[in-house]
């Protein structure tokens, strides 16, 4: 009884797809008779034509007559035959990677993507003529899962016969439709059209979900039986799509991807279904490998990856997600070029969007490999792991694919592009496993030596990191060496890939508290000796082309500064970088190598920021030995001022700006804190609230204003980020000239501190004292500074040279003023010798400006010179008249007389020398 309610069953199955069957027949019936009318008018125009051509001939036949190219006459109609039908045969193999592209869309730079607008249009328009067709595949489909289901629910028949039922229905649906194909064909003009694509593939979905419930619902078959029968189930698939339209193959795929979610049931180790998703995306690619519909492998990669995602969602297993990740980039790569090895040839991705596809666009192969790759390095990059052995085997999967597109760049150079995304991810995902303490680094840091027993090994997980990033970087070279126009890409690759591992371990993996400072300094500079062996390598193999060469000895300068860094003092560790920045410029100048410029540049950061922020300056005044303080900065400065005569006569135009900038600013820097820790170690009040004790701060900020200032000549994008940093800077700095003086000045101590506080004094000898440190310094570098930058607005070079100006005529006033009243400057009053000093100096400057202006032949400092002057006449007429007496006017007076007669001729002298007058003698 229940055998007969199951054949029932299938009959009313059967009802429906027999009546589409008849209404596809009569419906095709006039679409054949079209097709015969057509062809028929045809041959009668082409008889006509003939005729005609044969009246028009001339009379003399020559020897040997020429026949007349006849236009190309179509075959006429066959009968079908059922022994040899022509639909039965099978396709041809397009060689290589396919451009299913006519010639002129092939030329053309317009990108060619398989989605497009009217290719939706265009299958919307067939679903709403064909509709049927799909409601009919669907059913199909479902009937096989649903006759399983029914089976379990009322319990029909044994879990083997229920399977078996539906392996049954598959198979003698997809006999039907290979029946009907061999009978009638299935391309579009015939009366079959698109019915043996549609029970052919509602079999394979049947039999894909008999395979499934025998594994997931009954557990009739182990997990290696049943990925043997998908796989054959999944050949079965790839064979019959070759014969069939792209309609069988989304049947199939659409429907063999449902099927895990339809069967239903439950598994303890489901991590097989990976596995199935990878078969049924390697399937739908080894269709369409040969049919070239390339909408077909998007498809199929598109529904291995979301399977693959709600396997990893409902069940976990992010190690087996990984792999199965990896499979399908394989699959997508390989199986278009039907071979262990791809030849995807052309532009690549990231060169033709550089470009705007001016060079052409890269072929569909290179477009779907460049998708696989993205997803796939964008997922494992941020694939959550419940495990360190889990997170582990990313970290192998993303080093799997940099390894792989490295040594398939050889045969497929399109391909090259693609390396970065897999290296990028791996770096990514390096620093957020560190910085978020995902499990792997989580673990490592459970094993720190303060938390582990004594006596017990150190994990491998960061040697094993570093073994990884190594085999990526000496893939990267071997692939340099035949690389051609994209040697200079590997060689950077290879020079990168190793130390910006070791470098974002340091920065966030802490691997010093674990394996111990001095065995992480080993693994540094162990890949350090490695790089140089690739130096060497390259230098012996390249000859006069460097790059490569330059590029390996630039990984190993940093990896040696690393590794400095991690095991030197602070003062140990300033000259080591140093030497290396001399070291970097004798090999440029040695070898010729202009990428040595690059690490100068970064050591010349480095170092800066080293003196000035960590250890910085707080570290040289308080907390070093003074030989430790006067080697950093002294030794630092030494080595630019190396570095130039090194470059001296090379065109290292950026090497030079940062090397010449460097020498003064850290020349001013030892200047800086050699009288910082002389002064603290004077008097006992607040330093830091004094005129010089404010100067000494911001003198720091007005040399990082003139670095930036002076290294705008190099332009660039980072032209608004030292405008940006100059500006800040010189905020600070004068803010901190503006307090020394105004509030801080020693005149102003009898009413704002008081004159008995040690702050408010002035210390020193004369002339060398702390005034100079608080006036005469910072008024010095201002005016250097405007001397030295040319390339800036002329206004702004004329209001630091102001400001310079200012400085130095405060510090020459307070001087005079010292020199009179002593080291406390806010006593009351003004004596008669202060007052004629002050204009003893106004005429000497005015009478040195003057003789400036002759040397330069300057009509501008000429008249600097003469204000100047007249401000001294003022002085003497307004001010010293009433202020001096005795003897002291008549010489104040008599010495202005002689020295304004002595001036004037001088300055007549000077005019008529610059206007061509002859002297007077």
């Amino acid at each position: 009884m229940e055998a007969l309610l199951v054949f029932a069953a299938l009959v009313a199955l059967a009802i429906p797809v027999l009546v589409i069957v008849l209404l596809v027949a009569v419906s095709g019936l006039r679409r054949q008779f079209a097709l015969l009318e057509r062809r028929a008018a045809m041959l009668e125009h082409e008889v006509k034509d003939l005729r005609a051509r044969s009246r028009a001939a001339p009379p003399e036949v020559p020897a040997t007559p020429a026949v007349p190219d006849l236009p190309e006459m179509p075959a006429p109609p066959q009968p079908p035959a059922p022994e040899l039908p022509e639909a039965a045969e099978a396709p041809p193999i397009a060689p290589g990677p396919w451009e299913n592209l006519p010639p002129a869309a092939a030329r053309s730079s317009e990108p060619v993507v398989v989605a497009r607008p009217e290719r939706g249009s265009t299958l919307g328009d067939w679903l709403v003529a064909n509709w049927v067709y799909a409601v009919s595949a669907l059913s199909l489909a479902l009937a096989g899962i649903f006759l399983v289901q029914y089976g379990v629910e009322n319990g029909l028949l044994p879990p083997p016969m229920r399977v078996a039922a539906a392996i049954l229905l598959g198979l003698a649906l997809i006999g039907a439709g290979e029946w009907l194909r061999r009978r009638w064909g299935d391309s579009e003009h015939s009366a079959t059209a698109y019915l043996p694509s549609t029970f052919s593939g509602a079999g394979l979905v049947s039999i894909f979900g008999g395979v499934l419930a025998a594994r997931q619902l009954y557990e009739l078959i182990g997990p290696e039986v049943a990925f043997a029968g998908l796989l054959a189930t999944a050949a079965l698939a790839v064979v019959l799509g070759w014969f069939h339209g792209p309609f069988l193959a989304a049947v199939g795929l659409l429907g063999a991807a449902a099927a895990p979610f339809l069967v239903g049931g439950e598994s303890e180790a489901p991590y097989w279904l990976y596995g199935y998703f990878a078969v049924i995306a390697g399937a739908g690619l080894a269709i369409d490998t040969i049919r070239r519909w390339a909408w077909v492998s998007v498809l199929a990669l598109v529904l291995g990856h979301a399977g693959a995602w709600l396997t990893f969602a409902g069940t976990g297993g992010g190690g087996w997600y990984a792999l199965t990740l990896t499979v399908l980039v394989a699959l997508a790569i390989l199986i278009p070029a039907r071979g262990i090895l791809p030849d995807h040839q052309g532009p690549m991705l990231a060169e033709a969007l550089w470009r705007k596809g001016q060079g052409g666009w890269p072929h569909f192969p290179t477009r779907l490999a460049g998708g696989a790759v993205a997803a796939a390095a964008v997922i494992l990059t941020l694939l959550p792991a419940e495990t360190g052995a889990e997170s582990l085997l990313v970290f192998l999967c993303l080093a799997a694919l940099a390894l792989a597109l490295t040594t398939w760049s050889g045969p497929a150079p399109a391909l090259s592009d693609l390396t970065l995304l897999p290296v990028a991810g791996f770096l990514l995902r390096l620093g957020l496993e560190g910085l978020d303490r995902w499990p792997l680094a989580r673990e490592f840091a459970a094993r720190a030596i303060h938390l582990r027993e004594p006596e017990t090994a150190p994990p491998l997980t960061a040697t094993l990191l570093l073994a990884l990033a190594l085999a990526v970087t000496l893939a990267a070279a071997w692939a340099s060496g035949g690389a051609g126009r994209l040697k200079p890409f590997w060689a950077a690759g290879a020079a990168l890939a190793a130390p910006l591992t070791a470098l974002v371990m340091e920065l966030f993996w802490a691997p010093s508290a674990v394996l111990g400072t001095y065995t992480w300094a080993l693994h540094v500079i162990g890949l350090a000796a490695i790089m140089v062996a690739l130096a060497l390598g390259f230098a012996r193999a390249d000859g006069e082309d460097r790059r490569r060469a330059a590029y390996a000895t630039l990984s190993a300068l940093s990896l040696i500064a690393l590794a400095l860094f991690l095991i030197t003092t602070k003062g140990a560790l300033t000259l080591a970088l140093s030497a290396l920045v001399v070291a970097a410029a004798a090999l440029d100048r040695r070898f010729r190598l202009p990428e040595m410029g690059l690490f100068i540049q970064a050591a010349v950061i480095v170092l800066s920021w080293r003196l000035v922020i960590d250890p910085g300056l707080a570290w040289a005044v308080d907390g070093a030995a003074l030989w430790e303080v006067i080697a950093s900065y002294g030794g630092a400065a030494a080595a630019m001022a190396a570095g130039l005569f090194l470059l001296s006569g090379l065109e290292r135009r950026a090497a030079r700006v940062f090397l010449e900038s460097a020498f003064a600013g850290y020349t001013a820097l030892t200047v800086n804190v050699l009288l910082t820790r002389w002064l603290t170690t004077r008097g006992t009040g607040e330093w830091v609230l004094s005129h010089w004790g404010l100067a000494l701060n911001a003198m720091p900020w007005l040399v990082l204003m003139l670095v930036q200032l002076y290294r705008l000549q190099l332009g660039g994008v980072l032209r608004w980020l030292r405008w940006a940093i100059a500006g800040i800077a010189a905020l600070i700095g004068f803010g901190g000239l503006l307090l020394a003086t105004g509030p801080a000045n020693p005149l102003f101590a009898r009413f704002i501190g008081g004159p008995g506080a040690p702050e408010w004094r002035v210390y020193g000898p004369p002339v060398l004292d702390t005034l100079l440190v608080a006036y005469g310094l910072p008024g010095l570098l201002l005016l250097l500074g405007a001397a030295r930058l040319g390339h800036l607005n002329r206004w702004l070079r004329i209001g630091l040279g102001a400001v310079g100006v200012a400085f130095a005529a405060l510090y020459a006033g307070l001087e005079i003023r010292r020199l009179w009243r002593g080291d406390d400057l806010s006593v009351p009053g003004v004596t008669q010798g202060e007052l004629y000093s002050y204009t003893i100096a106004l005429m000497l400057v005015g009478a040195v400006l003057l003789y400036q202006a002759i040397a330069r032949r300057s009509q501008d400092l000429r008249r600097i010179a003469m204000t100047v002057i007249a401000l001294t006449i003022a002085k003497v007429f307004l001010i010293d008249a009433s202020g001096l007496s005795g003897l002291t006017r008549v010489a104040s007076f008599l010495a202005l007389g002689l020295s304004l007669a002595a001036l004037a001729w001088l300055n007549r002298w000077a005019a008529g020398r610059q206007g061509g007058v002859t002297p007077p003698e």
